[in-house]
Parts: structure tokens; sequence; C-alpha cells
């Protein structure tokens, strides 16, 4: 996010300079504003109540997987049905993408329904750009298709997009931020050692002075400087460290399990 924010900011901000390229600029730094926002999430990592909260937006991906199946399913067939040989490519794509997924948020489809037809709202040949384009048409200038064909595909849609799926979308919000809820200082924890180990292997200085880091790095690759003795250090002090601390996990359980047998042999003295 970090390589996509800045490449949107320096795409934008030379579209900016030119005259031909000025609005579309704009919209790239809008979209890049977007991601900034994003990216800016994780500070709250930092922070033991919003930070592990922040885990159960995941949840959306896995429900957006389940929803992208049936809203294709029923939009792909419901165009089939209804539309025939329709070339252009933005309309197919809003009747079998982009009007399926906004009956979930209540937009009912007039077009599925012969009481509901207007043909003064579609085109005939689809030559009419702001307009979609009719469908199949009987003798009497009305749809031809089967009409409890599709109400019955609607029906089944709604009942899995919009009771089934929502509510498997609720249960696992609240079975994630159960979780989160028992876990919540283990969880920070480990968040804000990976904000700090991210911060820690950065450049120190900010930018724009994180150019003098780019310099030395350059510096380093002209003169074949060999990193390898640091890493060892590093390595040693790892390893020393982990160490330190398995002798004072060693020695806690100790003490534990003897304070422990104390007890109890006391307990059986009594």
């Amino acid at each position: 996010m970090d390589i996509l924010s800045i490449l949107l900011f320096c795409i934008g901000l030379v579209f900016r300079l030119t005259t031909k390229l000025f609005y579309p600029g704009k919209i790239i730094l809008c979209i890049d504003f977007v991601v900034f926002c994003l990216r800016l999430m994780a500070i709250f990592t930092i922070s033991q109540t919003l930070g592990p909260k922040i885990i159960i937006m995941m949840d959306i991906f896995f429900f957006m997987f389940l929803l992208s199946i049936w809203v294709m399913a029923y939009g792909v067939a419901k165009q089939g049905i209804l539309i025939q040989n329709d070339n252009r490519l933005d309309w197919i794509i809003r009747g079998a993408v982009y009007e399926p997924y906004l009956i979930i948020f209540g937009n009912f489809p007039e077009n599925i329904d012969n009481a509901g037809f207007n043909i003064n709202s579609c085109s005939m040949n689809g030559t009419d750009p702001m307009k979609p384009k009719c469908p199949v048409l009987n003798e009497n200038q009305m749809p031809a298709f089967p009409e409890w064909l599709t109400i019955i595909m609607l029906c089944v849609y709604l009942l899995f997009a919009n009771i089934l799926l929502l509510n498997l979308l609720i249960a696992i919000f609240n079975y994630t931020f159960q979780e989160i809820h028992e876990n919540t200082d283990r969880i920070w924890k480990f968040q804000r050692y990976q904000l700090i180990k991210e911060y820690h292997s950065r450049p120190s200085p900010p930018p724009p002075f994180i150019i003098v880091s780019h310099i030395k790095f350059m510096r380093n690759l002209v003169l074949f400087r060999d990193p390898i003795k640091h890493e060892f250090k590093k390595e040693e002090e790892l390893l020393s460290w982990e160490a330190l601390m398995k002798d004072r996990h060693l020695l806690s359980a100790r003490q534990k399990s003897q304070s422990m047998e104390g007890r109890i042999l006391d307990t059986s003295q009594k």
C-alpha cells in the first residue's frame, strides 16, 4: 500500500502539471487519498482498544467472495434471459453485476416483470447510449421472456443474499469479536511489536530528508560494502537474548513446580 500510494501520488502530480491531463490527475489524487487513509489505519494498532478491532475488517473479504458467487450467478442468468445480443460492454456489466448488487440494498428491478415494463425506458436496437437495450418482445410489444422464471430467480436470490449471507456475516462478526475480546492483550502486543519492528527497519530521517539514507545506500553499493559482519552481530545478539529468555522461563517453571510440590506436601502433612 505504501508503494501504491506513493506511485499514485507521483502520477497524479505529473498529470496536474499538464493542461490536458489536469482533471485525470485530480481523479488519481482523489483515489490516492483513499489509499493513504486506508494505510493510516495501521497506526491504530498502537491503541490497545482499537488495534485488535481492525482484524474484524478482514472477515469482509471472505463474505464478499461468497456474495460475488450469487451476484454473478443471478446477474449473468438474468441478463442472458432478458437481453439478446447486446454489444455494449458497459451496459452488460451494469445488468450482470451492478444491478444485482443494488438489489441487495432494496433497489427492486422493474424489467423482470411485465407489469412494470415501459418501452420508452429502453432502446430497441441498443443504439441509445443513455438507455439499456429492450428485452426480446413478442407481437404485442411486450417482453417475451417467461415472467414466472425471472420472478422465481429473484426470490431465490433475495432469499440467499439478503437473509442467509447477511446473517452469516453478522454471525462471523460476532464470533470474531468474541475471540478478539478474549485475547485483546495478546493481539495488541503482537500488533505493537510488528509496528515497532516496521518503523525500526526503516531509515530514521523523515521525508524529504530520507534522501540521505538512499545516498548512503547507493554509496555502499558503489564501494561494495559487505554487510555480513553487521548481520552476524545482530544474529549473535538475538541468540544471546533467546538463551537468556529460555533460562528465565525454565527457572520460573522450576520455581512454580517446586512451590506446587511444597504446597502438596504441606497439605498432606496437615
